[in-house]
This record gives C-alpha cells, sequence and structure tokens, in this order.
C-alpha cells in the first residue's frame, strides 16, 4: 500500500470511522463485526484490500488502539501513538509520479504487511498530518450527551461537534425541537 502524505484527512476520516464502528459508541452494536461488514468498511474508504475474515480481531485491536490515541491528554502522547501506528508496517518515505506529472510523497508499507498493519500506517499517517497541520485541539470527543464517539475535526473551519453529525448532530437537533415544542405548549 503506498500512502500519499499530502492527503492527511483520508486516513483521519479512516481513523475516526474505524474508531466509531464500536459497540462502545453504537448501540446496534459493533458496525465491523464479520468479514463482510469489513469488506463493506473498507470499499466505503476506497481501500482496495482481499480480506478473509481472520484479520477481525487484529481490527478490533487497532480500533482500541486508534481511540486510546485520539483520548489522550497531551499532543505529545499523541504524537508517540501515532508514530507507534506508522512503525507498524511503514517502509519510509518515497517519492513518486502521478499520472498528471505531479510528485507526490507516499509512504509505503512493507510487503505482504497485514491488513491492520497496512491501516495502522494510513490513520497514523493521517493523524500526525492533523496534529501537524490543524493542532491537537482537533481530537475531540462527541459533544453528544449520550455518545461515547471521538473524532478528528479535518473541517476548514474547525466547529465540528459530532463524530457521525448525520447521526448524533440530529438527535441532539431534533431532541432541541422537541424540547422547545414543549415549552410553547
Amino acid at each position: 500500500m503506498y500512502i500519499d502524505f499530502s492527503d492527511y484527512s483520508r486516513g483521519a476520516v479512516v481513523a475516526t470511522d474505524l474508531v466509531n464502528t464500536s459497540p462502545i459508541v453504537r448501540a446496534a452494536g459493533d458496525a465491523v463485526a464479520d468479514a463482510a461488514a469489513l469488506d463493506a468498511f473498507l470499499t466505503a474508504h476506497d481501500i482496495q484490500r482481499d480480506t478473509n475474515g481472520t484479520e477481525l480481531a487484529q481490527i478490533h485491536a487497532l480500533r482500541d488502539e486508534v481511540r486510546a490515541v485520539l483520548e489522550t491528554e497531551t499532543q505529545a502522547d499523541a504524537v508517540a501513538g501515532a508514530n507507534a501506528l506508522v512503525e507498524k508496517a511503514a517502509r519510509g518515505p518515497l517519492l513518486r509520479q502521478d499520472g498528471n506529472g505531479q510528485w507526490h510523497w507516499l509512504v509505503a508499507t512493507a510487503p505482504e504487511a497485514p491488513l491492520a498493519d497496512e491501516l495502522a500506517v494510513l490513520m497514523g499517517t493521517g493523524l500526525l498530518g492533523t496534529l501537524r497541520s490543524l493542532g491537537f485541539a482537533r481530537f475531540r470527543p462527541c459533544a453528544s450527551p449520550v455518545c461515547a464517539g471521538v473524532f478528528v475535526d479535518t473541517s476548514k473551519a474547525g466547529r465540528r461537534r459530532y463524530c457521525m453529525p448525520d447521526v448524533c448532530g440530529n438527535r441532539v437537533n431534533v431532541a432541541n425541537h422537541r424540547a422547545r415544542k414543549r415549552q410553547e405548549s
């Protein structure tokens, strides 16, 4: 796998989405509970990798490790945790030219690296890029009072409040709307 340094938000998004597949966050249970769900997750994130279902335990362990990085107390701890993710399978930077003649810094993963290690490198580089470009304050817990999710805010304005805006944000907005309606009655 080759991971583009310049697109740190991709790795940060994958990290956020993987962490929030956990049954800690989702009342319906683990969103990556089987090989089919893992394949769907990878496809949704444009990650081309064949799976056979044996990777699930490693992916679940990785999910817990990434969550720990997002919940660290200090920027130094976040950097150390993200560096540890990158070190799982990264071979070093490469400079490669794309089809349009543009040069990109890439991180290559070791040949035959397990899926979890390749994802760790992708997410680790994304988290490091976010820390470098946007700062530690972009690692946040979900603002919903009923959610245990965490996320990396890679938005331009940096005002994201919910781990899953379409779910958590919507729940909060509906609850606020109903509370206003009750007060008006």
